[in-house]
């Protein structure tokens, strides 16, 4: 039961798939009409049709009403990615002739400078190109229209070409990974002058920026010859998918360039070639990185009534590309009470280029004078660029009006550190003073000490007198001074 119901939601998701493609893709046909310019006539190519008849379409000539034919289901693959709901892919077609290819790293695919005879005939160039999908197409057409009841021709895809990412946009400083897809269906399967297997084919992948091209990469997967070195470390996963022998075979050609910088963005062609065939996209590589704001002076900004705030300065730094940028100066708040554009002279000053390829500028702010009702009102800077969303990146600051703020949460707590360290200063001081005076005291008490042992030392007979008794009195000199002194000392301590 639960294998029942598992082939049977792959089922479901197959058919949803399926029915997600368009059926009819509506292009334009382009022929040279003579004198330089170009002739554009409707056609139509018919992906995918049910049980029922091609719809008619009178409109349409029947060599430019094509019902392909996908053996490889390479156009089946192109389009499952494809939203639903999104518009349908730009179509155009115009006539293709075989030629072998010009590079010389590439003359071993084609030994032979004239076309096999297989390929004679009318052949058909589809290009597709959307926000999701960039897909060239080789078509084979039938000689002759089908009968009624819709005249429509019916034509084989050849060689199929395409990616998912059309318009990757990379981070700078980040890898760049290109997907490529292409299938090939041989025109003569199992002949006998082919040998089994997919055959040889040659990868390029190049760059087209401001007018420059460039060689990044060239492989030549099944060949011995030399092929140009590899640019800025790019890398391709260039293989064929599959070997069966006789076809058809899908490979990848996925593209992945390290680390990218501004002058690495472009337009970027993908070709593979094969004998006397080659297949074509173009992919639009853009290098993004978002700004950073910064708004100065910050976080209060203070005015007394009358009188105009400091200038506001909003630093946008470190972004690319220039375009697309664009800053904005909002007022929350006010008198008006909501957000609104902010008054005052503004201006931005000249692009600086740094040394990776970012860029920064500087957005300027003049208010007008301020009112006391403009007190506590927020100003920002909003800055939206193409690497942002849609509400973009701010910075704000609270205008403070002189005179209307009292004292908030964080000056108590300032003003209580500041008195708690005033006098923790007092203290140290005093305990500073108090060692000071002690260690003077001690000073002048062992000078008097070494005063007294020195009289004593000149009296060897303190008790006896010059008369061979007493000094006059009955007292010592040396002991009465020692005693003053001491007595003089502690009467200035009390």
């Amino acid at each position: 039961m639960k294998r029942l119901s598992l082939l049977l939601a792959v089922a479901l998701g197959l058919a949803t798939a399926v029915s997600a493609r368009p059926a009819v893709i509506e292009c334009w046909f382009v022929e040279d009409a003579g004198g330089g310019k170009l002739a554009k006539k409707p056609a139509a190519l018919l992906l995918r049709q049910g049980a029922e008849s091609p719809p008619l379409r009178p409109d349409l000539a029947p060599e430019r009403y094509l019902k392909i034919h996908d053996p490889a289901g390479a156009l089946q693959a192109a389009f499952r990615q494809y939203p639903r709901d999104a518009p349908a892919p730009r179509c155009e077609m115009s006539l293709y002739v075989p030629l072998p290819a010009s590079a010389k790293w590439l003359s071993g695919l084609t030994p032979e400078q004239s076309c096999p005879r297989a390929l004679d005939g009318t052949w058909l160039m589809v290009s597709m190109s959307s926000s999701f999908l960039s897909l060239s197409s080789l078509l084979r057409p039938q000689s002759e229209p089908q009968p009624e009841p819709a005249l429509i021709t019916m034509a084989t895809a050849v060689l199929t070409v395409f990616t998912h990412t059309p318009t990757p946009r990379i981070p700078m400083g980040q890898d760049a990974l290109l997907d490529l897809s292409f299938a090939y269906v041989p025109l003569t399967p199992k002949a006998p002058s082919l040998a089994p297997g997919p055959p040889p084919f040659g990868l390029e992948w190049r760059r087209q920026h401001l007018g420059k091209g460039h060689l990044l990469l060239a492989v030549t997967p099944g060949l011995n010859g030399q092929v140009p070195a590899a640019r800025e470390g790019a890398v391709a996963f260039a293989a064929w998918d599959d070997d069966e022998p006789w076809g058809p075979w899908t490979g990848n050609g996925t593209f992945w360039l390290p680390a990218v910088r501004p002058s690495q963005e472009g337009t970027y062609l993908a070709t593979v070639h094969l004998p006397y065939l080659q297949g074509q996209i173009t992919l639009e590589l853009a290098v993004l990185k978002p700004p950073k704001v910064a708004l100065t002076p910050a976080p209060l900004v203070w005015a007394a009534p009358g009188e105009a705030p400091p200038e506001l300065l909003c630093l946008v730094s470190h972004f690319y590309p220039s375009h697309g940028l664009e800053v904005e100066w909002e007022l929350r708040g006010g008198p008006e009470g909501r957000l609104q554009k902010a008054e005052g002279q503004r201006w931005l000053s000249a692009l600086r280029h740094h040394s990776d390829g970012s860029l920064s500028l500087s957005a300027h702010l003049q208010l007008p004078p301020v009112t006391s009702e403009q007190h506590g009102a927020r100003y920002a800077c909003r800055v939206h660029h193409p690497s942002l969303s849609a509400l973009g990146r701010s910075a704000e600051v609270t205008l403070q009006v002189a005179g209307l703020s009292g004292p908030s949460l964080e000056d108590g707590i300032g003003l209580f550190l500041s008195a708690f360290l005033l006098l923790g200063l007092l203290k140290a001081l005093g305990w500073a003073a108090a060692y000071l005076t002690t260690q003077n005291s001690m000073e002048k008490v062992q000078h008097s000490t070494f005063l007294y042992f020195s009289l004593l030392i000149l009296s060897p007979f303190p008790n006896s007198s010059p008369e061979g008794g007493c000094w006059p009195g009955g007292q010592n000199p040396a002991l009465e001074f020692t005693q003053t002194c001491i007595k003089s000392r502690h009467l200035k301590q009390a």
